[in-house]
C-alpha cells in the first residue's frame, strides 16, 4: 500500500470516492491512501450514504483519508466496513495517546467538549465505506475547526483550544494513522499466509 499525502488543500465534494480516483489522479495503481487537509462540502449528486439524502455535509477545515484497496476480488462491502471500523479506532487510539480522550460509535468519533453546565458531545468526524466492482474505498474525515460544520450539529475540532492540540502535531499525525493502518493491513495478510487452515 502507498501513503500520498497531498500539500495543497483541496475541497472534498464527494466525487473523490468514485473508483480509481487516485490513479486518474496521481497515476497510482496500487491500494493506496491519500490524505490532505481542506474543506469539505458533498454536493448532493455526490452522495453514498441514503441516510445522508438532504443533509448538509461540510466543514471549513478538515483531515482527510481516501483510502482505496483492490486486494479482494471482487470488492466485498462487509469487509470494506469491518476496515473501516479499524481506520476508525486507530484514529481513536492516536488521539487518546495524545491526550485527546474520544469515544466512538460506529464509525463516527465524539469528544466531550466543556461547557458552562458541564459537558457537549462534540461530532469529530465524518466517514463512509463503498465497494466498486474492482475495489473498496473510504472516506474518513477528521474536523480540526469547528466553523463551517452544520448548524444543527453539535460538532468539535482537534485544533480547538480544549484539545491542547496544534497545527505543528497535524502531519506526524496523519503520518502515524497512515502507517499505522497500513502496517496492520500487512500484519493480517502475514497471519493468513502462516495459518494452517483445516
Amino acid at each position: 500500500m502507498k501513503h500520498l499525502r497531498l500539500k495543497e488543500s483541496t475541497c472534498y465534494n464527494g466525487s473523490q470516492i468514485e473508483p480509481m480516483w487516485a490513479f486518474r489522479k496521481f497515476r497510482i495503481k496500487e491500494s493506496s491512501i491519500v490524505s490532505w487537509i481542506g474543506p469539505m462540502d458533498i454536493r448532493a449528486d455526490h452522495l453514498v450514504d441514503f441516510e445522508d439524502v438532504g443533509l448538509e455535509i461540510k466543514g471549513d477545515k478538515m483531515m482527510h483519508f481516501i483510502i482505496e484497496q483492490f486486494d479482494v476480488q471482487p470488492a466485498d462491502l462487509k469487509l470494506c466496513y469491518h476496515r473501516q471500523r479499524i481506520f476508525v479506532m486507530i484514529i481513536k487510539d492516536i488521539l487518546n495517546n495524545l491526550g485527546i480522550k474520544t469515544y466512538r460509535n460506529g464509525d463516527d468519533l465524539y469528544f466531550p467538549k466543556p461547557s458552562i453546565n458541564g459537558k457537549l458531545n462534540g461530532k469529530l468526524s465524518v466517514s463512509i465505506a463503498t465497494c466498486s466492482v474492482s475495489s473498496m474505498k473510504i472516506h474518513f474525515a477528521l474536523n480540526l475547526v469547528e466553523s463551517g460544520t452544520p448548524n444543527d450539529i453539535e460538532t468539535a475540532g482537534i485544533l480547538e483550544p480544549y484539545t491542547g492540540m496544534g497545527m505543528s502535531e497535524v502531519q506526524k499525525f496523519i503520518d502515524d494513522v497512515c502507517e499505522t493502518y497500513m502496517n496492520e493491513i500487512l500484519s493480517i495478510k502475514m497471519d493468513i499466509t502462516k495459518t494452517k487452515v483445516f
